[in-house]
């Protein structure tokens, strides 16, 4: 299955998927074809849905085919270019520029790591790159596609391996 992203004429993005279709928040810097580490821009591409995680705080586990694991209190992601774990799975404390995975707000509540610049990571082409949760107000993400809790169980129900993102160039 493919969710691909979509830009409404009105300049508002939405995930279509056989499952339905899901408004969405995008990067700050919009879909841009030359991704690079703190651009803000949402990458194009194809990209596999490698996983779930999930705080294990704040909800069960998804009902999803795709492999599902729970967030720690000390898990980051490495977005460090220089760093031989760029865009990898970290443990806090960690010496080098991360994202903590455990957050205050309700973003990383739900995860699906995207298989972007993975496989292996390039330093600078961009690293945690994820589809996740949106702000209350919709604003624009640091280069991930966001949606609402609902959608996202919704669409992890019918998410299998094999399945990806597709975000087409503008």
């Amino acid at each position: 299955m493919d969710l691909i992203l979509e830009t409404a004429p009105d300049g508002t993005h939405r995930l279509r998927t056989p499952a339905g279709t899901f408004p969405c928040s995008i990067g700050r810097g919009g879909v841009i074809a030359d991704k690079r580490e703190g651009d803000g821009g949402t990458p194009v591409g194809a990209f596999d849905l490698r996983r779930v995680l999930y705080r294990p705080d704040r909800l069960p586990p998804p009902e999803t085919a795709l492999p599902v694991a729970p967030i720690q209190h000390d898990d980051g992601w490495c977005d460090d270019p220089a760093h031989p774990l760029y865009n990898r799975p970290v443990k806090r404390p960690f010496p080098a520029s991360h994202e903590e995975m455990w957050r205050n707000d309700h973003v990383y509540d739900v995860v699906v790591v995207l298989g972007h610049n993975d496989d292996p990571p390039v330093p600078g082409l961009g690293s945690a790159v994820f589809l996740h949760l949106a702000r209350p107000d919709w604003g624009p993400t640091a280069g991930c596609v966001a949606v609402e809790l609902p959608a996202m169980l919704e669409l992890l129900r019918a998410c299998r391996p094999g399945d990806r993102i597709v975000i087409p160039q503008p």
